[in-house]
């Protein structure tokens, strides 16, 4: 008899987040305490963008078997980008003529492999995969995505970072142009984020180029995005141009911004509040109720023995 046994990181379907939901992420942060209406106005969304180019040879993985997913088309009218505008609905309009092609990624730092290097070409050895996670802003809110692309330690070590290299840094376009958000000092732009080392080698780490079968849609980051899933949403940065590797922990954005309400680790964690708001709950947008939050946004069976030993408290 075959005993099948669930894995606390895999969704089942009544997990799967309807996908109008997911497409009003962003609003939230100017909105937190009007979560309970955001959630519930998940059927008068707008339609979004034209679908994009279907992506070949994804492979199906155990996370999401099964899954009965939801609308692409909803799930890209609705974005935190601010690079394209802090209003939720700003992204799916102003890059709708941002061209991700032709694109250079910049692999820099303590690797004995560095250089620029066109984006198909560092995508070209890296077999495709679609996997649904769990997504948990920091606002407390959440949802289900189901994300294409690969392993981010399929990538770093085909360039070998030297034992000097102890963190990640990754880096957006900064291009005011193309990107009319970094026309304003919302942030200090570009956007920049990291991981430690072991947590960029960690399998759940992904580099993601599509979502639902298709290429990232502009609005989601195209053409290259990292997706951490046992994080806050805001460590997934978006539209990549630069992937370093470095012996200090690199600045991040939010955290250069507001060191007191976001640290550099950014793990789900409902021991520790948020400055403003509760983390011990969080609402899946389109319902009504909320639910407990889990430790590592339930990832902790994969994930917590990288912290081992440290003050999750302190190290937020």
């Amino acid at each position: 008899m075959l005993i099948k046994i669930r894995r606390r990181s895999h969704c089942r379907e009544w997990e799967v987040t309807d996908a109008r939901v997911f497409a009003q992420r962003r609003s939230i942060i100017r909105q937190s305490g009007r979560i309970a209406l955001l959630g519930l106005a998940g059927g008068l969304l707008a339609p979004a963008a034209v679908a994009g180019r279907r992506l070949a040879n994804v492979r199906k993985t155990a996370y999401g078997r099964g899954e009965q997913l939801t609308s692409y088309e909803n799930v890209t009218r609705y974005n935190n980008f601010y690079e394209f505008g802090t209003d939720k609905e700003d992204p799916a309009r102003l890059a709708r003529h941002f061209q991700p092609r032709p694109w250079q990624v910049e692999i820099a730092g303590e690797a004995e492999k560095t250089g620029v290097f066109d984006l198909d070409d560092l995508l070209r050895p890296h077999s495709l995969e679609e996997r649904i996670y769990r997504f948990r802003c920091v606002e407390a809110w959440s949802m289900v995505v189901p994300w294409v692309g690969f392993p981010l330690a399929d990538l770093i070590k085909r360039f070998r970072p030297t034992s000097r290299a102890r963190y990640v840094a990754f880096t957006t376009l900064h291009d005011p142009e193309r990107m009319p958000g970094q026309r304003r000092a919302v942030l200090d732009w570009p956007y920049r984020e990291g991981l430690r080392m072991d947590e960029a080698l960690h399998p759940l780490s992904l580099l993601a180029v599509g979502l639902y079968g298709e290429e990232l849609p502009n609005q989601n980051g195209a053409p290259l995005r990292l997706v951490v899933p046992w994080k806050y949403g805001f460590k997934s940065i978006k539209s990549i141009v630069r992937i370093e590797f470095t012996s200090r922990q690199p600045v991040t954005s939010w955290s250069l911004a507001a060191p007191h309400e976001y640290g550099f680790y950014a793990n789900v964690n409902p021991a520790v509040d948020h400055p403003r708001w509760s983390q011990k709950k969080e609402r899946r947008l389109g319902a009504f109720f909320k639910i407990p939050t889990q430790p590592f946004n339930g990832y902790a069976e994969e994930v917590a023995g990288l912290y081992a030993g440290m003050d999750l408290r302190r190290y937020f």
